[in-house]
C-alpha cells in the first residue's frame, strides 16, 4: 500500500491527542503515515520498509543538494518529551538543548523517515524548523533515510539499516 504527498488531509485523522491539563494522558495510536504535500518539494510516498515499519520513498528523481521535506510537529519542552517517552515509537526531533518536535502530533510525514549509517538526506535547523536535504541524487522507488545522529547518552538501539557502514547502533 502507498500514499503519495497529493493527500489532501494536512494531519493524520489516526493521531489523536488530548491537551486539557498536564494530568491528562497523550492519547496516541499512530497507524499509517500521511504526507503532507505543502512540506514536501518532491513528490513521495510512503510503503512498508525494510530497515522498521514505515518508510518515505522517492517517487521522481531528487538531485542532489536539494531541500526535500520539513518535519514539522508540535513544538514540546524537554519535561514534556519525557512524559511522552513511554510510546513504543518516538517522532521527537530536538531543535535545541530545550525544544524539540514531536511528529506524531502534527506531522508533515518526514517523522517516518528511517535511520541509515550511510543516509541519502541530512537534517538542517534553520530558524526553528527542520529540513531534510538530499546528500546526492536519489532514484525513484529509493528509501529516504536520515543518520539520527544519536549520542553515546540515548538509549542503545540495535541498527537495521543494512548499509556496508552499518555501525550496529543508531547511536554514534
Amino acid at each position: 500500500m502507498k500514499n503519495t504527498a497529493t493527500e489532501t488531509a494536512k494531519y493524520p485523522t489516526n493521531v489523536r491527542a488530548e491537551f486539557e491539563s498536564e494530568a491528562t494522558p497523550l492519547d496516541l495510536n499512530i497507524g499509517e503515515p500521511v504526507i503532507d504535500p505543502e512540506r514536501c518539494r518532491f513528490k513521495l510516498s510512503y510503503a512498508r520498509s525494510a530497515i522498521h515499519r514505515w518508510g518515505i520513498f522517492a517517487e521522481e528523481v531528487i538531485p542532489a543538494r536539494r531541500r526535500v521535506i520539513e518535519y514539522t510537529g508540535e513544538k514540546i519542552d524537554a519535561e514534556e518529551v519525557e512524559r511522552r517517552s513511554f510510546r513504543d515509537c518516538l517522532y521527537t526531533f530536538w531543535l535545541n538543548d530545550n525544544w524539540a518536535l514531536d511528529g506524531a502530533v502534527g506531522g508533515s510525514g518526514a517523522e517516518f523517515i528511517n535511520h541509515s549509517c550511510d543516509p541519502n538526506l541530512t537534517s538542517h535547523v534553520v530558524r526553528g524548523h527542520i529540513f531534510y536535504t538530499s546528500n546526492r541524487r536519489i532514484e525513484p522507488g529509493e528509501e529516504l533515510t536520515v543518520d539520527y545522529n544519536l549520542d553515546e547518552t540515548d538509549e542503545k538501539i540495535a541498527c537495521t539499516c543494512g548499509s556496508k557502514n552499518c555501525r550496529g547502533s543508531i547511536a554514534r
